[in-house]
């Protein structure tokens, strides 16, 4: 039985896969909105092809809009698509026991079938990822999204009560169920489950909580936590709840975890009402942190946490806000396919 391992995202990756924001989809609903997602989305592939290739998935209705905004260090690769959530449509890079790379194919439901969602072209996205890049296809029923899971690469996952067990994904499985497909396709050895996302992301437009929005794990024993300091947030008490969880966790070290809190911008607010601004929501490429900005006086501690975090790497901040109105951030919309390992 061949045994797979999802690697840490600061493992050296081959290439980083996108999606251009498709005209018509619930993100681009009038034109300015287009342009607003686009340019967004944009900044963030030109950051990362500083430091490693990346591809950017382009429904075929879209390639003139999107060959007059990306520059040539972005390859388009035409799919359809219904929206522009890499993480979450496209498949999950593992590896091999003898190092050779993989893809996990997790079902794609629109986020619990949300009455907003359309999916019958991202549901496709992950094999078509996993063929262009010539890796072959590990088929899970799972329903599943990149960002509702987060690995340290030695073992560990953060998963979400509200997410993998929601009744619309997954009606009927046990957090057991959950754990042994996670064995089997990621390699997991322990799981850490948190009991809820942040406010804003359980709303109508949310994903019902992902763990890459409130937790992230930069090396094993090590985890870096979303911390809202103002009581007038209604994430303010989840923060406090995660802190402690992880305090009175055991890693995959032995030993409990390091707990580094990062402060939640100051930015309490936008039009819809309170944000899910978070830095915890960042990638790690070749080299490298992109870093969500947001205006806010808290960029700069939040990268000074993340180059010792993740130390050796330039830490390069891009403006997410544009990302965050539609109901993600930069992770959301990035997806890394790992280099075999040796």
């Amino acid at each position: 039985m061949t045994e797979w391992r999802m690697p840490a995202e600061h493992s050296a990756h081959r290439r980083t896969w996108m999606a251009f924001p498709p005209a018509g989809s619930e993100i681009t609903a009038t034109q300015d909105a287009t342009d607003e997602a686009r340019a967004a989305w944009t900044a963030v592939a030109h950051a990362v092809a500083e430091f490693e290739p990346v591809t950017m998935v382009v429904d075929p209705a879209d390639v003139r809009d999107a060959k007059l905004i990306l520059s040539g260090a972005v390859d388009i690769l035409e799919a359809p698509l219904d929206d522009a959530w890499m993480r979450d449509i496209g498949p999950t890079f593992v590896h091999a026991a003898d190092g050779s790379v993989a893809a996990v194919d997790w079902v794609f439901n629109g986020w619990g079938q949300q009455d907003w969602a359309r999916w019958g072209n991202d549901g496709k996205i992950g094999k078509m990822v996993a063929a262009a890049a010539g890796v072959p296809v590990i088929d899970s029923p799972l329903v599943n999204e990149g960002g509702g899971i987060q690995v340290d690469g030695a073992g560990t996952v953060l998963l979400t009560e509200t997410v993998q067990l929601d009744p619309f994904r997954n009606p009927g499985l046990s957090k057991a169920d959950v754990e042994n497909e996670l064995r089997r396709t990621i390699g997991i050895d322990t799981a850490i489950w948190l009991p809820r996302g942040l406010w804003r992301d359980s709303q109508r437009f949310g994903t019902r909580g992902h763990a890459d929005i409130v937790a992230a794990l930069p090396s094993p024993g090590v985890v870096l936590v979303h911390d809202q300091r103002d009581p007038e947030h209604p994430d303010y008490e989840l923060s406090r709840e995660l802190v402690q969880q992880f305090e009175s966790e055991i890693s995959c070290t032995g030993k409990p975890f390091e707990v580094i809190p990062v402060p939640a911008p100051r930015t309490l607010r936008d039009e819809e009402g309170f944000v899910d601004y978070s830095y915890i929501n960042h990638y790690v490429c070749n080299n490298a942190v992109i870093l969500c900005g947001f205006d806010d006086a808290n960029d700069a501690e939040a990268a000074e946490i993340m180059s010792l975090a993740y130390p050796g790497r330039a830490i390069v901040t891009v403006d997410a806000r544009e990302i965050f109105a539609r109901g993600g951030g930069i992770h959301c919309i990035t997806q890394n396919e790992p280099l075999p390992a040796r």
